[in-house]
């Protein structure tokens, strides 16, 4: 009796990206793409895996550092960990190559954290998202906010918040630490076990926390917006004023203190009322004017924002919008002669710049015919025994009024069909 071979799967909290479905993520991936391009950023693609230090400078105490991140050791026992967010790898190469200023990229790839697998969330996920690095000009974070606000208009979200909030200067920070630090003191044993150990080492997460009891006690907690020195508060009411001017809604969230340590001044997230609020957020971000002097680089003011592709497909299925893409197919070639025609004329179509395809096999007309249709194709090329011996080509149309079939000499169907498919194709 032979041996059954093993029948492996996806790693837990990972999955296939499978058609169609993967016709969509090209689909958003270009979007966020053509935005960002638009504005003037330039694609940056980091490692996906980094010296470990890289990252335990976003956060010290963090469950992304502590608990989520996969890190291992190299064959030469370095420290290394699988990226777990987008930021402080662009502001590594940053400190590494010194570009000029102002610096504005993109990225887009695969990230990973250990945490538990839910809808929307997967240990393996993927985003997309911008860095604009060398100016604290308030107009710069209005400029990022706005490019997160036009891909979820252009993927047809609609019921989006735009939330804001200001993290201030450091001056803000050591003061607000202070008063929140004597505030979680005194009511200590209201927190839940698990968060206490962070009073006294980063406060400002206990305001993360996803506990109950935690929350109860973080809702009273005092606000970073009452400590704010008048230069914090300059700079955010300047990006108010900005996002106002652009007709940008957003609501001011005096709670939105996101829990990574570099944050600075404007903070954001746009959230999703078509999800369960713990699954709602879509895109998160905000200024960091400490990091790259963190990772070795000058001190270099930066702002950008991370979106999970994942998230945002999750919330397009909720509100019914941005469906597959369909068939990028155009022209499907039918050969009941040799074979040998269909494909040379395939190839001569696709250097054109047409999308084209055919069958293999030598199979029926019925049956290239029906591929045809399931293609989504725009139009068949037919070449049976008669158009292989005239030299010609049968031309149908598949989709619309379907007009009364043609037939074209074997020199002129590339023309002809450039032409049927209009000057875009």
């Amino acid at each position: 009796m032979s041996k059954k071979a093993n029948s492996f799967r996806t790693p837990i909290g990972t999955r296939d990206l499978m058609p169609p479905e993967s016709s969509r993520w090209e689909g958003v991936t270009e979007i966020f793409t053509g935005v960002a391009s638009r504005a003037g950023f330039s694609l940056v693609d980091t490692p996906i895996f980094e010296d470990v230090g890289v990252f335990s400078r976003i956060g010290e105490g963090t469950d992304v550092v502590g608990k989520e991140m996969y890190e291992f050791r190299d064959r030469s026992d370095r420290p290394m960990a699988l990226r777990p967010e987008g930021t402080a790898a662009i502001c590594r190469a940053f400190a590494q190559h010194r570009p000029l200023v102002p610096w504005k990229v993109y990225y887009k790839g695969p990230y990973f954290r250990y945490e538990a697998p839910q809808a929307g969330r997967f240990r393996q996920f993927h985003q997309f998202g911008v860095e604009s690095i060398g100016s604290d000009d308030p107009d710069i974070d209005v400029e990022v906010i706005a490019l997160g606000w036009e891909v979820l208009r252009n993927v047809g979200l609609e019921h989006v918040l735009l939330v804001v909030n200001s993290m201030g200067d450091a001056d803000t920070r050591t003061r607000y630490e202070g008063a929140l630090h004597t505030y979680l003191t005194g009511r200590l044993s209201e927190i839940d076990e698990e968060d206490r150990a962070k009073v006294e080492t980063h406060p400002l997460r206990v305001l993360d926390s996803k506990r109950s009891s935690t929350q109860a006690v973080a809702n009273e907690a005092p606000q970073i917006g009452e400590f704010l020195t008048s230069e914090a508060q300059q700079h955010f009411d300047r990006v108010m004023d900005g996002l106002n001017s652009l007709g940008i809604p957003f609501t001011i969230e005096p709670k939105l203190v996101r829990g990574l340590d570099y944050y600075t001044h404007t903070t954001f997230e746009f959230q999703s009322s078509a999800l369960e609020s713990a699954q709602n957020t879509l895109c998160g971000g905000g200024r960091y004017n400490g990091l790259i002097e963190e990772l070795g680089g000058p001190a270099t003011p930066g702002i950008g924002f991370g979106m999970g592709i994942e998230r945002l497909l999750l919330a397009c299925d909720a509100e019914e919008s941005f469906p597959d893409p369909g068939s990028k197919t155009q022209v499907w070639v039918v050969d009941v002669a040799n074979g040998h025609s269909a494909r040379d004329l395939t190839h001569q179509l696709r250097q054109r710049g047409i999308v084209a395809d055919r069958n293999f096999d030598n199979r029926s007309m019925r049956s290239q015919m029906r591929s045809a249709d399931r293609s989504g194709a725009e139009i068949a090329l037919i070449i049976g025994e008669q158009e292989l011996a005239d030299q010609t080509v049968a031309i149908r149309m598949l989709r619309g009024d379907k007009a009364p079939q043609t037939v074209v000499a074997r020199d002129e169907i590339l023309n002809q069909v450039q032409q049927l498919l209009g000057p875009e194709s």
